[in-house]
């Protein structure tokens, strides 16, 4: 039906697929987008072009660490999280193999960054550095067993059992630590404070919501892109250009992706500041229509200076 309504628009044949100045393809995975089809210095315009929101995303998320003074995990998150969307544009323009590990393996080493910083709140030293070696030998292990066997279900597979572990230990640390009814000594705790842990809460899972709603929803357009490519393909040039640009769901899959990795980071930016206990100097800025950032509170003594 889209299709449909899309070829009624004014449009422009999609030139054939041809050779580019990358040419040729080196890397395990060319993707449903047609090469240099519309520059030849980009194999796939629209999955290369997608990748600048998680340049963008991670330039303010890095200005906003270096603002506020998060924790210094969260700067190099926010520079992994840069790293994988520049190793995504120059695997997306060039199909080139080494590129391709840029992407993916930089995906695998934030995700690890992500799971320390998880598992290590409140642990000890000797903790924190035993995890740490476990974890830079797991991303050595995949990288040299990924180069090895050059099989992309077996990268997807680490990220994917990676990310839900992150992901199951933070919504347990925020709930067991966090919300008031599940904290150990309640009635010692002041209802003020209770008011504020549970409107905290409340944002938090506001923010999972939206952005792993955004996350899967991409996810599920990747896998259409991935089962039904000749059908889109098909269909991009019954619509012809620009409109066809629509149906490349591997670009929707990066922005979604970018939109809901960022919005992770910054919850548990926030995660983070609560269970140091300073809920009352930082503050969720999340526009109506933009992505969220943690913010210091301005105090009164600064308003009146």
């Amino acid at each position: 039906m889209a299709a449909k309504i899309l070829a009624l628009l004014p449009s422009v044949p999609y030139p054939p697929e041809q050779l580019g100045k990358w040419s040729p393809v080196t890397s395990t995975l060319d993707w449903c987008e047609e090469n240099y089809v519309v520059t030849s210095y980009a194999a796939e315009i629209i999955n290369t072009t997608t990748n600048l929101l998680f340049l963008y995303l991670g330039a303010k998320g890095i200005r906003n660490c270096l603002n506020n003074g998060h924790d210094r995990v969260f700067l190099v998150s926010f520079i992994g999280f840069s790293l994988v969307g520049t190793g995504s544009f120059l695997f997306h323009a060039s199909l080139k193999y080494p590129f391709q590990l840029v992407d993916e393996l930089s995906m695998i080493y934030t995700t690890c960054l992500m799971c320390h910083s998880a598992f290590t709140q409140g642990k000890s030293k000797r903790f924190n550095t035993l995890l740490a070696c476990s974890l830079a030998g797991l991303a050595i292990f995949v990288t040299l067993y990924y180069h090895y066997l050059q099989e992309p279900k077996f990268h997807q597979a680490v990220f994917t059992i990676l990310t839900i572990v992150v992901l199951s230990r933070s919504f347990y640390i925020m709930e067991v630590n966090l919300r008031p009814r599940r904290r150990s000594g309640k009635e010692e705790v002041k209802l003020r404070e209770e008011l504020r842990d549970e409107d905290i809460t409340r944002q938090m899972w506001a923010m999972i919501k939206v952005g792993l709603s955004i996350y899967l929803g991409a996810s599920a357009l990747w896998a259409l892109d991935r089962n039904y490519c000749h059908y889109l393909i098909r269909w991009r040039r019954q619509v012809g250009l620009p409109w066809g640009t629509v149906l490349e769901l591997h670009g929707w899959w990066h922005i979604g992706t970018g939109i809901g990795a960022y919005f992770y980071i910054t919850w548990g930016i926030w995660l983070r500041h609560c269970l140091n206990n300073k809920q009352d100097e930082y503050k969720l800025d999340w526009p109506r229509f933009g992505v969220p950032v943690l913010v210091k509170k301005i105090s009164s003594t600064a308003k009146q200076d």
